[in-house]
């Protein structure tokens, strides 16, 4: 075989402080590994038996500014190239999708993201692709 393989880093971005940690061990670990980092925010409605989902187009606007502001907030500088992907789906399963096509990409995930319980340790979306993922998982906690 010739030529490089870029190490692809998928992280997981829904602008909550474990998820800029993450993020941002992401960017840190490209730099080290000559990689590149996709950050990934998914967004989904609860599933309802035949409606369309209303104003999609307005929310995927939301979600990209949403990750361009957690994007700044989190790095300011890097020589890594940083792709944003925004995802109409359910979080964890689009977040596994992209991990998986990334072909020995690595996942990273907040601890815990908005939601859920305040005392869990993990978020249910990290928590189910610890569980799932066919790539190697890096689980960060906020700064």
């Amino acid at each position: 075989m010739t030529g490089e393989t870029t190490s692809r880093i998928i992280v997981g971005v829904d602008g909550s402080a474990a998820s800029k940690a993450a993020l941002r061990w992401a960017v840190r670990q490209a730099e080290l590994t000559g990689g590149d980092v996709t950050a990934v925010t998914a967004w989904d409605y609860p599933p309802i038996y035949g409606w369309e989902v209303p104003g999609s187009e307005d929310i995927t606007k939301d979600a990209a500014r949403s990750l361009n502001e957690a994007i700044s907030d989190a790095i300011s500088s890097t020589s890594v190239t940083v792709h944003r992907e925004v995802i109409h789906g359910h979080p964890a399963r689009s977040l596994l999708d992209t991990a998986e096509e990334a072909s020995g990409g690595l996942l990273v995930l907040g601890n815990r993201g908005h939601g859920g319980f305040l005392g869990a340790l993990l978020g249910s979306v990290t928590q189910h692709c610890v569980a799932h993922a066919r790539v190697p998982v890096v689980v960060v906690r906020p700064d």
